[in-house]
């Protein structure tokens, strides 16, 4: 789960880590009033949305009157702002932040995310901060410092020193980026973070360390312990298709294709996924049932998958261990009748109870185009998908 940047600064905060000061806005008006409250004779006003590169995107502006802030504001709010990482799409600005400008004398970047392959928290840090890290690592590969911090002792002060001359800090800093360093390793375990990011971290030309713009994203399977968390949560800035999903307990990731997907298992959802590119389809969405899938789990699946209104066949792939075949079957009729199937369906079922779970189908009178094998199941999905589009074409 994301939160926005003026949220993820408040969580610093509380962690002795320097801000701007600043103020949410929902209007131009009160844009102009966060800045009268703020003080000073230059603001920035920065579109909230679950995306990095805004300001190439013109979503930060930088202000020198209440004219310049309310034009920036009514340009910014009810737009959708259009960046690399949003998509073609792009993510709609309904809240703004206005903080004080900074003078900047130079820009850092830092990073706290999980290592899956040390399985330990890495912090990354490079010396050409105001960059996308993956911008720096192509740019200069020299200047990336990564470190990780044994979880048997949490992060100790003197990695983070090692960290700061590492970067070129002046040693009048040191010490308040120790503090820092050590504040983001305390925010990001405490609050169960996947990824923490501050960039650019900024040294201003008053001599102090303040974080100009940050990003948190946290582990979802542990917001039950986190309900502060929870309620940052923003659903208007992700895909509705996965929300909808998640709501129901679902995992459901949306891709771009037309052929909606029921599978247990991600190995199997990631197999027929390829298998349905190379018989020439494209995959709508990763959809995992997960294990002990029920009817009425398997109806809920149809739902989602049918949430997107770009799927224009259905493919149900079943390898049933801990699931049973003839609940998944179930599951199918149940969806058929009761949620309504507009487009081709596509069932392959094996493994446990396999020949009931077939009779089911066989015998349920629905339209059904049966398979035995994965690479049968996503042939027949890709004709069915051709044979569906001609018909509406026609």
């Amino acid at each position: 789960m994301d939160i926005h940047e003026y949220q993820a600064k408040e969580l610093l905060s509380r962690y002795h880590i320097h801000i701007p000061r600043g103020g949410l806005a929902y209007s131009p008006e009160q844009a102009a009033y966060r800045a009268s409250e703020i003080g000073g004779d230059r603001w920035v006003v920065k579109a909230q949305i679950h995306s990095g590169a805004r300001g190439k995107a013109g979503g930060i502006k930088l202000c020198s009157s209440d004219h310049e802030i309310v034009a920036a504001a009514d340009a910014m709010l009810g737009a959708k702002l259009v960046t690399h990482q949003t998509g073609a799409q792009g993510k709609l600005v309904s809240r703004l932040y206005v903080e004080e400008a900074m003078d900047i004398e130079r820009e850092i970047y830092l990073g706290f995310v999980l290592d899956r392959k040390s399985e330990r928290i890495m912090i990354v840090a490079s010396s050409s901060g105001g960059m996308e890290i993956e911008e720096i690592a192509e740019a200069e590969p020299d200047s990336i410092i990564r470190a990780t911090v044994d979880p048997g002792v949490g992060m100790q002060d003197f990695q983070a020193r090692e960290i700061a001359f590492g970067l070129g800090i002046d040693n009048a800093l040191i010490g308040r980026a120790t503090q820092t360093l050590m504040g983001c390793y305390r925010a990001f375990v405490d609050y169960d973070a996947a990824m923490l990011e501050i960039n650019p971290l900024v040294v201003t030309r008053r001599g102090d360390l303040v974080a100009l713009d940050a990003k948190m994203s946290f582990d979802e399977n542990a917001l039950f312990r986190r309900p502060h968390i929870a309620e940052m949560r923003d659903k208007s800035q992700e895909d509705p298709r996965e929300t909808y999903a998640s709501d129901r307990g679902l995992s459901y990731v949306g891709l771009d294709g037309n052929i909606g997907c029921i599978i247990n298992g991600a190995g199997l959802a990631m197999a027929t996924m390829d298998m349905i590119k190379i018989a020439g389809g494209e995959p709508a969405n990763f959809l995992d049932i997960g294990g002990g899938a029920s009817p009425d789990r398997v109806a809920k699946s149809f739902r989602a998958v049918l949430h997107d209104k770009n799927v224009e066949t259905i493919l149900v792939n079943i390898f049933a261990g801990i699931n049973r075949c003839d609940w998944v079957a179930e599951g199918v009729i149940k969806a058929l009748k009761e949620v309504g199937v507009p487009v081709p369906l596509v069932v392959r079922l094996s493994g446990t109870n396999m020949e009931e779970g077939r009779r089911i189908l066989a015998e349920s009178g629905e339209n059904i185009i049966v398979a035995e094998t994965l690479a049968e199941a996503a042939d027949k999905a890709v004709a069915a998908w051709r044979s569906f589009t001609a018909g509406k074409a026609a």
